[in-house]
């Protein structure tokens, strides 16, 4: 599997605080994270940031991401939608996209898989264990 540039940035989508803050220590502990990170809560913030709309405009405050880790359970749009979307739109669909959720739930991981989804992980993760 190719990794990211130390340069690219990594997109969460996430909108539990706790979530996030576990998912970055665990990033740190793992491998010296060097990327710089970006967080958005729901999947419109997402979408606005990729697609550089409203606060997201300038293209230097939404660099285009080398991965996006994004829940599923999202207020307002939510991660499957915004999954979708992302792998409907040419100019995003090669972005590689890592679902990171609580659901272990079969039709979740099928649905994922089929929208283009990289990876789907279930929370918690241990990084030091991934392969």
């Amino acid at each position: 599997m190719n990794s990211i540039s130390d340069m690219q940035p990594i997109i969460i989508v996430e909108d539990s605080d706790d979530d996030f803050e576990t998912t970055i220590r665990a990033f740190k502990k793992a491998n010296n994270l060097a990327n710089p990170i970006y967080r958005c809560e729901d999947g419109q913030e997402a979408l606005d940031f990729l697609l550089h709309r409203g606060r997201y405009a300038k293209v230097e405050d939404a660099p285009r991401p080398g991965i996006v880790l994004l829940d599923l359970n999202l207020p307002g749009k939510d991660g499957r939608k915004v999954l979708a979307f992302i792998k409907d739109v040419p100019e995003l669909a090669r972005i590689p996209v890592v679902v990171l959720t609580t659901s272990d739930d079969s039709r979740d991981i099928a649905e994922c898989y089929t929208n283009g989804a990289n990876s789907y992980i279930k929370k918690p993760v241990d990084l030091e264990n991934l392969g």
